[in-house]
């Protein structure tokens, strides 16, 4: 992977972290997937080690957990 990969579910926390990330680290640097609305890549995003969202998940395979908006169960819900 040599992209970070944003994973998050719209509420407005995550828009507000995607906004900052994309900002700090260059649009051509980071995928965003909203999971509420790409819900096939939910099971690709609790592999990665997602426990929550908003959560970045760096080229390297480190889970970010950033200001805890969404339990993986409640956006499978």
């Amino acid at each position: 992977m040599n992209k970070s990969i944003f994973y998050h579910a719209g509420c407005p926390v995550c828009v507000s972290a995607e906004h900052d990330l994309i900002e700090l680290i260059g649009e051509g640097k980071i995928e965003v997937v909203h999971i509420g609305e790409k819900r096939d890549r939910i099971q690709e995003a609790e592999n990665a080690g997602v426990k929550s969202v908003p959560a970045l998940v760096t080229p390297n395979g480190n889970v970010l957990h950033i200001n805890f908006g969404a339990s993986m169960d409640d956006v499978k819900s």
